[in-house]
Order: C-alpha cells, then sequence, then structure tokens
C-alpha cells in the first residue's frame, strides 16, 4: 500500500522537481497571488511574535503545568505560522473560536489553520532532536478534525523561533505512517517528509487535482445518556489522560460535539455551569461565553404577548456571527413565561438570502418538530420559538455555518 502511494505521488514530485530546477529567480508568482518566496534553505524558520503567547499565559486555564505548556508550544505554533500561510492565502484562519481552543489543548495537542477549503493541521513538539512527526488519531481520524496538509514543527521558546521540519497529506499519512494503539498516533519518518514547505504552494499551483484526503467514515452518534456517562467518568482529573481512558470511536464522537467537549473541559477544571441562559439574563453572561461573543442587548418588546399591550425594555442575548462574509446577530430572548425565540438577522441592513438556515436541535443533535426556519426567499429574519421547560438544552446553527462555528448547548 505504502508503494502504491509513493508511486501515485511521483508524477507530481516530478513537476515540481522540473520547475524549480528551471527556475533562477527567488521568487515566483501567479495571476491573482502573493509571490510564492523560495527560502535559502528546505527548512522554515520564523520568529515567534511578541504577543503570540500573552492569551495562553494569561487567560487559559488548563489542570496541570505540562499541558499549559504544550497549550503554549501550540498557540505559539499557531500565530507564528498564520501570517506566513496569509501570504499565500489571505483570508487564512485559525480554525475554531479562539476561546475555544482550550477545550481542545487540554485532552490533545495540534491545532489547525484553515485556508480556501482546505485545513493544514499543525503538530508542534519542543524536542528538537525528535525527527518524526506524530499526529494524534483525533486529527487524522475524525472527519470534523481532519487536515489536507500536516506540518511537523520545532519550537523553541527560548529562542522566539519555531522550525517546520516538513510536511505530508492525510492521504499519505494514512497508507504510509505507522499506528500505535497505545498512545493512539501516527507516526511518520522524518524520510518521509516533505522537508521544503515550498513544495506545499507549487504543488497546489501546478496540481490542483491532487489527492490529499483518504475517505472517512462518519463515528456513530452518542446518546444523550452515553454522553453524561462519558462526562462524569472523564470529567475528573483522576482520569489523567481521558483520549485513551474509553474506545476511541466514543471519545471522538464526544470530541466532535463541541458543547460536549466544552463541558468535559469546564468539568474537569471545575469550573460552574457556563452555558445557563437564565444565570447569563439575572447575572450576566459567563466568562467564557463573553469569549465566545455573546452578550446582552436591551430591545423594545412588545409584552402583548403575554398580557394586554404593555410596551417595556426586554433583555436579549446577542451573538454576533460571520456568515458567508458578511455579519449577522442571532438573537435569543423570553417571549413568555415558558417560549423562547430565536432570531437571525443582518446587521448591515441586507436581506437574508435564500437558502439560508437558522435550526434548534436537541443536545444530542437530534430534530424535533418544526425546529428549522428556511429562507425561500431574500427576507429580512429567520426566526424559531420554542417552548421549554426548566432544564431543557438545545444546539443552534445556521446553514451555511458561521465562521469558526463550535457547537454551543444552551441551557434553559
Amino acid at each position: 500500500m505504502a508503494e502504491t502511494a509513493l508511486q501515485s505521488s511521483r508524477p507530481a514530485l516530478l513537476n515540481i522537481e522540473r520547475y524549480l530546477a528551471r527556475s533562477e529567480a527567488s521568487s515566483m508568482s501567479y495571476p491573482g497571488t502573493s509571490p510564492i518566496m523560495i527560502a535559502d534553505t528546505p527548512q522554515l524558520q520564523l520568529e515567534i511574535p511578541s504577543d503570540a503567547l500573552s492569551q495562553v499565559w494569561q487567560q487559559q486555564a488548563f489542570t496541570t503545568d505540562g499541558i499549559h505548556w504544550q497549550a503554549a508550544l501550540n498557540q505559539a505554533s499557531l500565530k507564528t505560522l498564520l501570517p506566513w500561510v496569509q501570504s499565500f492565502a489571505p483570508n487564512a484562519r485559525i480554525w475554531a473560536n479562539s476561546a475555544a481552543l482550550s477545550s481542545f489543548w487540554e485532552v490533545v495537542n495540534g491545532g489547525a489553520i484553515e485556508f480556501e477549503n482546505q485545513r493544514l493541521v499543525v503538530i508542534p513538539t519542543a524536542a528538537i532532536d525528535d525527527r518524526e512527526l506524530r499526529v494524534p488519531q483525533e486529527w487524522v481520524d475524525l472527519p470534523s478534525w481532519a487536515g489536507d496538509y500536516y506540518l511537523s514543527v520545532a519550537v523553541n521558546l527560548e529562542d522566539d523561533e519555531i522550525q517546520v521540519l516538513g510536511y505530508t497529506t492525510h492521504q499519505m499519512l494514512k497508507q504510509r505512517a505507522q499506528y500505535d494503539p497505545l498512545d493512539r498516533t501516527y507516526s511518520l519518518d522524518e524520510a518521509d517528509l516533505i522537508p521544503d514547505t515550498n513544495v506545499l504552494w507549487i504543488t497546489r499551483r501546478l496540481c490542483p487535482d491532487e489527492v490529499l484526503r483518504s475517505q472517512l467514515a462518519p463515528l456513530p452518534a452518542l446518546s444523550l445518556q452515553q454522553a453524561e456517562n462519558l462526562l462524569a467518568r472523564l470529567g475528573t482529573t483522576d482520569v489523567v489522560v481521558p483520549r485513551l481512558a474509553i474506545p476511541f470511536q466514543q471519545w471522538g464522537a464526544l470530541l466532535e460535539h463541541g458543547g460536549w467537549r466544552q463541558r468535559l473541559y469546564q468539568r474537569r477544571l471545575g469550573l460552574p455551569e457556563q452555558w445557563s441562559v437564565q444565570q447569563w439574563l439575572q447575572s450576566g453572561i459567563s466568562t467564557l461565553a463573553e469569549q465566545f461573543g455573546w452578550g446582552a442587548t436591551e430591545m423594545q418588546s412588545n409584552l402583548a404577548w403575554a398580557r394586554g399591550s404593555e410596551i417595556s425594555s426586554q433583555k436579549a442575548l446577542l451573538r454576533h456571527l460571520s456568515i458567508a462574509g458578511k455579519p449577522y446577530e442571532l438573537r435569543v430572548f423570553q417571549k413568555s413565561d415558558d417560549v423562547w425565540r430565536f432570531e437571525l438577522q443582518s446587521t448591515s441592513g441586507a436581506l437574508i438570502p435564500g437558502g439560508f438556515k437558522l435550526r434548534l436541535l436537541l443536545e444530542d443533535l437530534m430534530p424535533f418538530e418544526n425546529n428549522e426556519d428556511v429562507a425561500m426567499n431574500a427576507i429580512e429574519c429567520l426566526y424559531l420559538e420554542v417552548r421549554l421547560s426548566p432544564g431543557d438544552t438545545l444546539v443552534w446553527e445556521t446553514e451555511p455555518l458561521p465562521e469558526n462555528y463550535d457547537r454551543e448547548i444552551l441551557c434553559f
């Protein structure tokens, strides 16, 4: 299988080698793109920005100093590499809301940068003499996490620099790496990595149809009871390495649900409930919810819905979103004692395009009757009204998904 993969990659690599051999310039450019700078040395070295670690040291909490240190390596890698990727793909961004990164790094090493509908997974290490790429299974076998490219990065915080040791693709990783079931990692020797990152960008231009990913089957869904049992079991620091404590399919399904991943993080840190809508309205938005972008606003409400024709001010929860490159806001407010209203509107004065959807799901992502509003034509507002009892939970989503969307479990 490995030999077959190697043979299939040779035509593309030969094209790149010939192209580089013909080029006498120190940079190349393509129509509509930034120049591709050809480094003097194959392995890319970059200086870590002075502010790259401020958030992870000052704002993010973890259960152990070792996890905090590993999170610093991840933060330094992503913040340093992002401007480099943006020089080729200006719209590149770090995958996942910055407030969500702690819940990733508490349980698994690695991060990702998205650009032009592709994903670059970054695996950092502080062991500069370790020339082997070791990728946690989550970044390879979870359909919503898997990348197109994988970078092996050595981080030197003392000298404030990183070195990209090489890269590979998801397909090559699945076909050629050694899987270790003991620590659930895919390991690829340095000799199998492509050390020159210039090849990555040139290949994308010369071989746009190159197959980068292997196909992955979706993981079996977890029931709400299964998820609650797993959170109770893994949400204690007595379980030192939760990612190895249960079968991978269960673990992966738990992580792919952003709300459950957040709950696992909160429980392991002993944090109180962070997503209670009633608490937000009564005593203010929780710190974590504020970091995700939630806020509160006063709005005029016609309480004739509930009591006569009285007009008064009402507090609503507000979440700013970027959908298809345009600004929107999601509002959540109480229409009556047990009825809640969710509204999606543009904040630019534009209409919501036809085909957009606002959807509510149960915590286990199951639909229910009348849980979706669809814009059949361009309209001003999408809205849903739902009757809820104390303790009910919901997950909201839109279609298309917002930028850096991560599922949230709202508790009512």
